[in-house]
């Protein structure tokens, strides 16, 4: 990455979001965060020296004004990280609807908003990088977590379909496709809404699905080295992209070891 290139990273203030924005910046990119967290996100932004707007994704017009302003007042919108995200665990008998309509609301339709802002801004200007963040579990059989994983496949699919569609058209997009990974968004499942016992345990129950966390600023580092190569699909760690080939290769077998994996995390 050279020269001085413009970035905005939603849900910028911890996590993924957080190391992707503090990478942008070590590189030299301007970048804005946006998050629904102010106090988070102004500390964060404080911290690395990063521009920092308040937002919620799941607000289209506050989306698009954002995205808008960043391009005004910068010249030029040259990625933008539509990150923000949040996690929803549990038996699929135990979720509400109000679950699944938040896991919509946040991890889809905040993507789509996003996209939605970014896209023509890119067109008009003849480049730029929409990167979505979506899961490994939309890429495999994920159980107990299914308002989280049927959000997860729509990204990947939104990704891969507006790739195909913006590649003659000077516009590059990405999806990521991250592993457990170690950020706050593990101990602050169902936000808002009725606890279920995996949501309350959601970290101890990615750590026996995984084995070990992957490091947020790893999964940085390999976002960006992604998003260079202009990768399509970034999948991290290894064992992830282990995960996704055999899943690919035996779908059959994927939901096997999946169902094993559903009742020893329920047991």
């Amino acid at each position: 990455m050279t020269g001085a290139k413009t970035a905005v990273v939603t849900g910028g203030a911890s996590g993924i979001g957080r190391a992707v924005a503090r990478e942008l910046a070590m590189r030299g990119a301007a970048v804005t965060i946006a998050d629904l967290d102010e106090e988070t996100g102004k500390r964060t932004a404080e911290e690395f020296g990063l521009d920092f707007v308040p937002l919620d994704v799941t607000d289209a017009e506050a989306v698009a004004e954002v995205y808008g302003r960043v391009r005004r007042e910068r010249g030029r919108l040259d990625f933008v990280f539509n990150n923000a995200g949040i996690a929803i665990g549990g038996r699929t008998e135990e979720l509400t609807l109000d679950h699944w309509n938040l896991a919509i609301d946040v991890n889809l339709r905040g993507v789509v908003n996003g996209v939605h802002a970014a896209y023509p801004l890119m067109l008009e200007q003849g480049h730029g990088h929409i990167v979505n963040t979506a899961s490994l579990a939309g890429l495999v059989p994920a159980p107990l977590m299914l308002p989280y994983t049927t959000t997860k496949h729509a990204v990947v699919g939104l990704s891969m379909a507006l790739r195909a569609e913006a590649a003659s058209r000077g516009v590059r997009v990405s999806v990521v496709c991250p592993g457990f990974t170690d950020t706050p968004l593990l101990d602050h499942a169902n936000p808002g809404l009725p606890a279920t016992e995996l949501g309350t345990h959601a970290r101890s129950a990615a750590v026996k699905a995984q084995g070990r966390l992957y490091s947020a600023d790893a999964l940085a580092a390999d976002i960006l080295r992604g998003v260079a190569r202009n990768q399509a699909m970034i999948v991290a760690p290894a064992t992830g992209r282990l995960a996704w080939r055999g899943a690919r290769l035996s779908p059959r077998g994927a939901i096997r070891v999946a169902s094993v994996a559903a009742r020893r995390l329920r047991a």
